[in-house]
């Protein structure tokens, strides 16, 4: 499924409104390489979407190597147009695996500042939130309930899309060399 075209509002449509119970409906599925093509448009994003490369990259490198980020916030809207300034930051929640026999505290303590969301926001651009897949379902159920309340809507209220980008460490390279072209064309 590709990412839709904003709409007139400047948001990614929540789902196909001429079939609006067809799978076509957000979460949009992406790659790394789509949501560069898509939303790469201007230096300051470019600048973003090199902070988000580089914090999967961390997250690769503690062990969080399976599962899928969420991404919204104003990177994915027309924020340009709808408050005439650029985005200041991505957002993205990580619903992650851990690989066998390495636990939560383990990974906490191998980098503890890529889980400060502070220095996450400081270091990468990202409001960077994460979520365990191993944890029970009920409690699974109500974290992904949570994050897609609060990310299915922009803070007025209105109803918006966002996207789902799978973890693939060998995907790194291949965005990271997209993003360099994209800047050295010097898109505005």
């Amino acid at each position: 499924m590709t990412i839709p075209d904003w709409t007139a509002a400047g948001i990614l449509p929540p789902i196909d409104a001429r079939d609006p119970v067809s799978n076509a409906r957000s979460p949009y599925q992406a790659t790394l390489s789509d949501v560069i093509l898509r939303f790469g448009t201007s230096s300051e994003r470019r600048k973003i979407l090199r902070g988000w490369i580089d914090y999967r990259a961390e997250l690769y490198a503690v062990g969080v190597e399976s599962g899928f980020q969420w991404v919204d916030g104003s990177f994915l809207e027309d924020i340009e147009m709808l408050e005439h300034r650029p985005p200041r930051d991505i957002d993205c929640v990580t619903f992650y695996r851990l690989p066998e026999g390495q636990t939560e505290q383990a990974t906490l303590e191998a980098n503890p500042e890529l889980f400060d969301l502070k220095k996450v926001k400081s270091n990468y651009q990202v409001d960077g939130f994460l979520t365990n897949l191993s944890l029970p379902a009920d409690k699974l159920i109500l974290r992904s309930c949570y994050w897609y309340g609060v990310w299915s809507h922009r803070r007025g209220g209105s109803w918006k899309g966002f996207i789902e980008v799978h973890l693939d460490p060998l995907e790194k390279s291949v965005a990271s060399k997209l993003l360099d072209s994209l800047n050295e064309e010097g898109k505005s």
